[in-house]
């Protein structure tokens, strides 16, 4: 997508049902720094659910149970990422 003479970005979150929602703008505005607040704050609760998934795999006595819910937050959290990467990727370009 994108309006002739700059690609759209792709904003970290979706619209309804779950479809992209792009933005057309120089790169400066509010929304487009709203965008780089919520992909840095996706970027590091990713990385804070690393650290987390390592100490839960580290226990022999995670039940079924935390490690379904990890693997529930892992898979939104590496949703996001791929987000966050499509996005950036698209815009070096």
């Amino acid at each position: 997508m994108n309006d002739g003479n700059r690609p759209a970005r792709l904003l970290p979150w979706t619209g309804e049902e779950g479809k992209p929602c792009h933005l057309l703008s120089d790169g400066d505005g509010p929304l487009s720094r709203m965008a780089d607040v919520v992909e840095r704050t996706q970027l590091d609760m990713a990385q804070d659910l690393l650290g987390h998934a390592a100490d839960l795999l580290a226990d022999a006595r995670a039940t079924p149970e935390q490690l379904r819910f990890l693997l529930g937050r892992m898979r939104e959290a590496l949703t996001d990422v791929h987000r966050v990467a499509e996005s950036r990727g698209a815009r070096s370009r």
